[in-house]
């Protein structure tokens, strides 16, 4: 049994797993951070610090200045801000995502091609090759060197 479970615990989908989630945790936090620490402020700026969290509608009636007075009776509540809170949130979390993935991809390299095309055969064939190996049309090796 211990062999079995050492087999699977050190199998490649396992560890391709654990380092996908360690890495995720860890990008979690950037995003978070990016959003707490760089969208947040600008955006408090603009909407001239709103706290959405404290928008509710009163079920009861009754006279509740805050969210936390209506909680603290027991006071049946509609909590919309907390719900638009959360869209923002997911929204700006979201926008987060992008810019770095743009990011990563802008300077992520693209690797140099090692193969064309074939014009007769369409087969992919190695860059410099002189004669198809699949059709065995000649090649123009100006072509070629375009490629």
């Amino acid at each position: 049994m211990f062999k079995e479970f050492k087999e699977f615990a050190v199998r490649g989908n396992v560890l391709d797993l654990a380092v996908g989630l360690v890495i995720g945790a860890a990008f979690g936090k950037i995003v978070t951070s990016l959003v707490n620490d760089i969208l947040m402020p600008p955006l408090g700026l603009v909407i001239k610090r709103v706290d959405f969290k404290e928008l509710f509608v009163n079920l009861s009636g009754g006279p509740y200045r805050t969210m936390a007075e209506a909680k603290a009776a027991g006071v049946p509540t509609l909590n919309y801000g907390l719900f638009l809170n959360t869209i923002l949130e997911f929204v700006l979390v979201a926008f987060a995502i992008f810019l770095v993935v743009r990011f990563a991809n802008r300077i992520r390299t693209q690797p140099n091609p090692t193969t064309q095309e074939c014009a007769f055969c369409r087969m992919s064939i190695p860059l410099t090759a002189i004669r198809c190996p699949h059709c065995t049309s000649q090649l123009s090796a100006a072509a070629s060197q375009a490629s």
